[in-house]
């Protein structure tokens, strides 16, 4: 399955996931940006929400931008 996520790292709200009207999640992580630790929290916090594990889980475009294209392997 493909999903559109937009993070928003560094949030005091996270780690929270919330379903989008259009089909995407908006992902909000405590993690900042730097040297691929919100990536990494990303990947941690959808594998709890889609229940599977970390390795299901790839970032397949945007790996630099806050919004991402994931594939989850269910």
């Amino acid at each position: 399955m493909r999903v559109t996520v937009r993070v928003k790292p560094g949030s005091k709200k996270g780690p929270l996931v919330e379903p989008s009207e259009d089909g995407s999640l908006t992902v909000f992580l405590q993690q900042r940006a730097v040297d691929g630790a919100a990536n990494d929290g990303l990947i941690e916090v959808l594998a709890k929400h889609f229940g599977v594990s970390k390795s299901r889980i790839v970032i397949e475009a945007g790996f630099t931008s806050r919004i991402k294209r994931i594939d989850v392997d269910l």
